[in-house]
């Protein structure tokens, strides 16, 4: 967990995420991995969950600060 100068809690996270498709007929592995950042109560939220737990997120995709890459902004979260 971090603070930005604002006093605004922030977590920075990465997200692994692991399914299966039907891509033209057969099934295919989908693996991800996506850098995340969540503010405020989510990011308190996460912080205080076990790093195997499953979630739902909900966001958008943005540059990231040095402005190589994307990065997951987390705007809300779901137990499954």
């Amino acid at each position: 967990m971090r603070y930005t100068p604002a006093g605004v809690p922030a977590m920075d996270v990465l997200l692994d995420h692991e399914s299966e498709v039907t891509d033209t007929g057969t099934q295919r592995q989908v693996k991800l991995s996506l850098r995340a950042v969540a503010f405020g109560t989510l990011a308190e939220t996460l912080a205080q969950t076990s790093l195997d737990a499953k979630w739902v997120f909900t966001g958008f995709l943005g540059l990231s600060r040095n402005g190589k890459g994307v990065v997951f902004h987390i705007q809300d979260i779901q137990s499954i």
